[in-house]
């Protein structure tokens, strides 16, 4: 046991199966800051969500309906927007939160899941970078696609976005960015 929580002090010597538990653990970090700048981007800065979404996605967590928050949120007043200008919004606050997770996931990586000294650190952040940007320009891509050609909504969409970028991402910062 002693073995194991060793393993989760630094970014060095892990057995393959701490690694990903530590990158989960990072990843839902970084995913938890994407999912709530884009939701507040939603909500505050381009429209991207239908009225009554809200509803739909407190219903995962039926506890929550009680908090003064969650209240304030179910009695917004969410404007309506055609499918289009909703799948464009909601592709623009995808970015813009993809900026910042990125940057959450790119310290928590370097700083305590991966070893780095495969590429110079300016390269490195680059490449992270990259790979990050091809998961999300595919992952927004569906989730647009999946909103303005179904009508889906905006958070179910979402999630397939995050789903596809997260298995994209492990795959290449693992095997091209990090040392293995």
């Amino acid at each position: 046991m002693k073995h194991i929580l060793v393993q989760f002090k630094g970014n060095e010597n892990h057995t393959p199966f701490i690694q990903f538990v530590k990158y989960g653990i990072a990843g839902a970090v970084a995913t938890t800051v994407h999912i709530a700048l884009f939701y507040w981007m939603a909500l505050n800065v381009l429209p991207a969500l239908e009225p009554g979404e809200v509803q739909k996605v407190l219903n995962f967590l039926p506890d929550l309906h009680k908090h003064p928050l969650v209240t304030s949120l179910l009695n917004l007043d969410l404007p309506s927007v055609s499918q289009g200008v909703r799948a464009r919004n909601a592709m623009i606050d995808n970015t813009v939160a993809f900026l910042f997770s990125n940057l959450t996931a790119y310290g928590i990586n370097i700083i305590w899941v991966f070893e780095r000294g495969r590429h110079h650190p300016a390269l490195e952040f680059i490449f992270f970078y990259a790979v990050s940007g091809f998961s999300i320009l595919i992952g927004t891509s569906l989730m647009g696609f999946m909103i303005h050609r179904f009508g889906i909504d905006t958070s179910l969409a979402f999630g397939a976005n995050i789903i596809v970028s997260l298995i994209i991402n492990f795959f290449l910062r693992k095997h091209v960015i990090f040392k293995d």
